[in-house]
């Protein structure tokens, strides 16, 4: 395995404005509010099949929403609409977990925090309610638009796509990929990411990498991984992620300059 020096520990998140979106607070109050905040109301979604509530929460200030799943199965075998799948893990430690690691590749402002909190006696996770919420990708396929900017439709997206080829996301759905307002790309709902796969699921994905990220993800290492994902990926799953990592910076590595661009800040 190749060896990359360490980079970082926590970065700033993807947007200067992103952290604020919202009451104007800082992705470590959001994680604060959602602790701590009483539940004053709670429904289920209309969307999704992990049983997603969304709750209402006030710390007596601040009143906002929250979505929480408490599914946490693991089965051998499992027969599914892509086939079949060994090891299946559908679980709400990767919601956490896909949170924890964006913030250490500096997309705190694409990843809504997340955070361990009990519910109806259950272990969850408990995410914050994305704010302003425009349209998810099916409603923006239907009405076949990119926004009023293309290239940062284009930008975001890659992103996307390189974070779900490291974190061998079996299931990026057009419910849980979300656009705001101001049409920035939040990613949710990351339950059955976290495979054990030491390959990509689809390299084809691989177009173009912001030089940012890059450099992030060549600064993972396994004791960064578990000092920041120990209480929620085992380790054998955060293996896997440096196994993919390899892949990729690989990928790019042979591309060439040509297949990087600059979107994320410099740190």
């Amino acid at each position: 395995m190749r060896i990359f020096p360490v980079l970082f520990l926590l970065v700033l998140p993807l947007f200067p404005q992103a952290a604020s979106n919202g009451p104007g607070l800082t992705l470590e109050q959001k994680e604060e509010f959602l602790q701590k905040a009483k539940l004053k109301s709670e429904k289920g979604s209309n969307k999704g099949i992990t049983g997603t509530v969304r709750a209402t929460l006030s710390d007596g200030t601040i009143t906002h929403d929250a979505s929480i799943q408490s599914i946490n199965e693991e089965k051998a075998r499992f027969e599914g609409t892509a086939g079949t799948e060994i090891n299946f893990r559908d679980t709400y430690l990767f919601n956490i977990a896909a949170y924890r690691l964006g913030r250490m590749l500096g997309l705190g402002g694409m990843i809504p925090p997340s955070v361990s909190r009990s519910h109806a006696g259950m272990n969850s996770a408990w995410t914050w309610w994305v704010d302003d919420v425009l349209m998810d990708e099916g409603a923006r396929i239907k009405q076949k638009t990119m926004g009023p900017d293309k290239d940062l439709y284009g930008r975001q997206t890659l992103i996307m796509r390189v974070f779900d080829q490291l974190i061998a996301n079996t299931d990026r759905n057009v419910g849980n990929t979300l656009y705001d307002k101001e049409w920035r790309l939040w990613m949710i709902d990351h339950t059955r990411a976290f495979r054990l796969h030491v390959q990509l699921l689809n390299p084809k994905m691989l177009d173009k990498c912001d030089r940012q990220l890059l450099a992030a993800m060549k600064g993972l290492t396994m004791d960064a991984l578990k000092a920041e994902l120990g209480p929620w990926l085992r380790p054998a799953e955060m293996k896997a992620i440096l196994q993919r990592r390899d892949l990729i910076v690989a990928h790019f590595e042979k591309a060439g300059p040509e297949k990087l661009y600059d979107f994320l800040p410099q740190r």
